[in-house]
């Protein structure tokens, strides 16, 4: 069935280019997440499960905190932590800001973003384009001084500048978990874009365990008497065997959960990472196996083809704690997330 968003994102959208149509989306998020009155009427309407307090039907106890809905937006739409109360606005019960590196970089070169409508799929390489995580904390500062911005989850994804050697990751990550540890509510460590030359060889658990330890020692150094949940977020791509390894790494060093998937390169479609429904069954999979070898511990956040409640309700019987998306809420629209998290809400509550 064509909804309305739908008829207007073939009319309007779907021939503007992908970069332009999301920086129009995203300013007008910033400014209507300022307003007051329209942020606080907007989100009474479509999230009322954002303001009920902890522990309603359908909230989720997880990473040492208290999610209202289990639906949030993964990593990658607010790379700045500039349009987060627009977001929470809409109904994300958590929104994943990033991919930070300590220093701006500008990302690869345009054209970088494409939408393959046949498939309701992005195809990005956007390379970790983002203001540097000086910047970065500065505005998740503004953010934290008002009660309703300390009110919202917002987890912060981590990454390594493209200059950076590989030897010398772990001080990149190390930078951005001292800089941003003091305004998240968690980490995730991204060694599993496609988009920066390396990155993903990152996953090695050669590699990633000197990666992991430097992360949390430098976000413990910035929040004594604080524990912020430090997770790795790895790639569809994986082969069973690296992903269990990772999972045995994140047990060995007592880290709080996984994040899984990243967009994927098994396509044929051009260059870049492939996000949306084609992700749904690998993610699936690697969520269960990762659940089958964590055991009940160590939070585990779904995510990859999220389109619909019944997906979402998928990742969580797969062994998922949490679930996000976002290529969805570019094919859906402003309502995605709020239908999304009602429905798992109204599942929660009828199961009592």
């Amino acid at each position: 069935m064509t909804t309305p968003y739908r008829t207007m994102f073939n009319l309007i959208f779907a021939g503007m280019d992908p970069e332009r149509a999301h920086h129009l989306v995203y300013r007008g998020l910033a400014i209507a997440g300022r307003v007051p009155v329209l942020r606080d009427m907007v989100q009474g309407a479509l999230a009322p499960y954002l303001g009920r307090g902890a522990g309603g039907p359908g909230s989720v106890e997880a990473l040492g905190l208290t999610f209202p809905a289990p639906f949030g937006l993964a990593g990658g739409f607010d790379k700045n932590a500039g349009c987060v109360s627009g977001l929470a606005m809409l109904g994300f019960a958590h929104i994943e800001v990033g991919t930070i590196t300590p220093r701006p970089q500008p990302g690869n070169e345009a054209p970088r973003m494409w939408r393959e409508l046949n498939i309701d799929s992005l195809r990005n390489r956007m390379g970790f384009n983002n203001d540097g995580a000086h910047t970065v904390a500065a505005n998740l500062r503004r953010l934290r001084a008002s009660k309703r911005g300390r009110s919202i989850i917002v987890g912060v994804n981590i990454g390594k500048n493209k200059v950076t050697e590989a030897a010398d990751a772990a001080a990149d990550y190390a930078v951005c978990a001292r800089v941003l540890a003091p305004y998240a509510d968690y980490l995730v460590v991204n060694v599993s874009s496609p988009n920066t030359p390396g990155l993903r060889d990152l996953q090695s658990v050669e590699s990633l365990q000197p990666i992991l330890e430097a992360a949390r020692a430098a976000a413990d150094e910035a929040t004594p008497g604080r524990h912020v949940p430090l997770l790795v977020k790895i790639a569809p791509d994986l082969a069973d065997a690296d992903v269990d390894a990772v999972a045995d790494l994140v047990k060995d060093l007592g880290l709080d959960g996984m994040a899984a998937v990243n967009t994927t390169i098994g396509h044929d479609l051009g260059p870049g990472g492939l996000s949306g429904p084609p992700l749904l069954d690998r993610g699936l999979d690697v969520v269960a196996r990762l659940r089958a070898r964590l055991g009940d511990g160590p939070a585990i956040i779904g995510g990859g083809g999220v389109t619909t409640a019944a997906d979402a309700r998928a990742y969580l019987d797969a062994g998922a704690t949490l679930v996000q998306g976002y290529t969805g809420f570019i094919y859906v629209g402003p309502l995605w997330p709020s239908r999304i998290n009602k429905a798992l809400v109204r599942q929660a509550r009828q199961l009592g």
